[in-house]
Formats: C-alpha cells, structure tokens, sequence
C-alpha cells in the first residue's frame, strides 16, 4: 500500500449494494467501499448479506467483504465461504462496538477471546489468494486491550490495520485516543488506516498532519452526513454548499429511481430512502430532515425533499 487511500466503512441499514453503486456513480473517485458485516446465522450466511455482496450493483466500485465473527468456529466457513464465492479480499471485524454484537463475543468484543486471536494468523495462511484486513479498536472497556493481540497481529499476513481509537463501550462518541493511535502506530509492522470523527476534507488534512505515517483514511456517518466527502478531498478543493446539495440531490434521484423500479409499494419504499437522509440534518436544515422523518407516503415525502434548497 503505497498511496494514501480512502476507505468507506459499511453502516447496517445504509451502505447497500444500490447506495455504494449510486454514490459511486455521482462521486466517482478511487476509494474502496466495505460490505455491511457478513454473519453466520444458525451456522449458514444471510441471505441477505451474500445477496448484497454478490449483486450485480457491485460492478461499477471496489468492494471487500467483511466479515463478523465470534471465535474460529464461525471466522473459518466464514472465509471459506468466501473464497468459493471468488472473493479476493476479506476485512475482520474486530471493530464494530454495537452491544448486540459485542454481548455475543463478535466485532469489539473479540479483542476478549486471545485464544482465537492467535489462531487467525494460521488460518490466513490456508487462502494465499486473498488479500485480508483487519479492523479493530483499541478495546472493549479499556484502551490498553489491544496490546493483548500485538503478537497475534504481527503474525498475520494482512494488507493493513484499520484503527478506530476509541473503546467499544464509547461507541461512536467521546475522546479519541489519539495517544494510544500513536502508540500502536509505532507497533503494528502493516500500513495502518485511520478511522474515526472523518467528517470533512479539513479532518482527513488534520489528521495526515498529526500522522503522517497512515495509510489512508476509513469514513463511515461521516460520508452519510457529507456524501461528496471524499470527492471534495480528492479534488482538492471543498465544495460550497449550493454544489454539495446539487449532487447530493442527484444521487438521491438515482437511489430512489433504483428503489422504485424495484420495491412495491409506498411503505418499501420509505423503508429504504429515508435511511438516505438520516445524517444529513446538519447539511439539508433541521426543517426539511424533520418533514422527511414525519412523510408516511411518497407524496409528503416528495413534498419534504423539495423543501431542500
């Protein structure tokens, strides 16, 4: 990994197959766009999550399937799942801070099971031809936790590391620790990615400036609020306000098209657009986002997306 890259981290619920197809439609630009987590369910994939990862909406960007897990038992047919389905890049999630993951031992809660830990790295060696990630945290309750699976990350034959500094029970608010990104900055041997608080162009500058060893940077309710994100990093120059909602507007045309063309009805449809609007308050006004929440048919909801201006 020799260029600084962008990342776009999946959000359940948002980053489907249509809105990773759309955004990269509108935005284009070189970043690589993550699966929502793939999970075992009674010892077999969703549906659903194999469905998204193998859609053909996928043909148009780069997406690497990440996967959940628990312990090996639910990592190893996980992999090998995969990998008959052709896949040649896998990201870990040893990161996703959601109680409902993490009561069960998956995403941050995995940083518990060292047991496990250690036993990836040989695992990793059975599948030569795919290119694995990992993504963590610093730990579940404590910042320290990750020093616990140093040896087993050193061992591990992976593209990059993507780090979120903060623990698990923070979820998504709190302080960064950006004293212990540092440290484990020093430590990890992979290219290590920055994820967390990636909002604008201005943070992912700030943050080269504080690291300039990263590899790249990951964002996630950072391109929900901010869609055109990275496409204002990559071309240097951010957006004024009236651009940033006339492309934003564009590719909700194109997502909602998609969605019409291929749901039924007014309450499947809702269901899957409204998600669109979800962090975007800040950008579009609270009176507009307001309406667009209330709209319970897609004649108030054609009414409160209008109200954008």
């Amino acid at each position: 990994m020799s260029d600084f890259v962008t990342m776009i981290a999946p959000v359940q619920g948002h980053t489907d197959a249509a809105w990773r197809h759309f955004h990269k439609d509108v935005y284009a630009g070189d970043h690589t766009y993550y699966t929502p987590f793939i999970r075992l369910e009674k010892g077999e994939f969703r549906k659903h999550d194999i469905k998204d990862y193998t859609s053909d909406l996928n043909g148009n960007h780069e997406v690497v399937a990440q996967v959940i897990f628990r312990d090996m038992e639910e990592l190893r047919p996980l992999v090998g799942g995969l990998a008959e389905l052709g896949a040649k890049k896998i990201d870990l999630n040893t990161g996703c801070p959601f109680p409902l993951q993490t009561a069960r031992g998956r995403g941050a809660g995995f940083i518990a099971n060292t047991a496990d830990y250690h036993k990836i790295p040989e695992l990793l060696k059975e599948y030569p031809e795919i290119d694995f990630s990992l993504k963590m945290r610093l730990g579940f309750a404590d910042t320290e936790e990750w020093r616990g699976v140093t040896d087993a990350i050193r061992d591990m034959d992976l593209s990059h590391v993507t780090l979120h500094p903060r623990v698990a029970k923070q979820q998504y608010g709190g302080d960064l620790y950006l004293d212990q990104f540092a440290e484990f900055l020093k430590e990890c041997p992979h290219p290590v990615i920055f994820n967390g608080e990636i909002k604008t162009p201005a943070d992912i500058d700030a943050i080269k400036q504080k690291f300039p060893e990263i590899a790249g940077v990951m964002t996630a309710r950072g391109i929900l609020e901010h869609p055109s994100l990275l496409a204002e990093y990559e071309t240097g120059a951010e957006w004024d306000r009236s651009k940033r909602i006339d492309e934003m507007l564009k590719f909700h045309r194109r997502l909602l098209n998609h969605y019409e063309s291929t749901l039924c009805g007014d309450s499947q449809i809702l269901s899957k657009i409204k998600p669109f609007w979800e962090y975007a308050e800040e950008e579009i006004g609270r009176k507009a986002w307001k309406a667009i929440k209330k709209s319970v048919n897609m004649a108030k909801y054609h009414s409160a997306v209008a109200m954008i201006d």
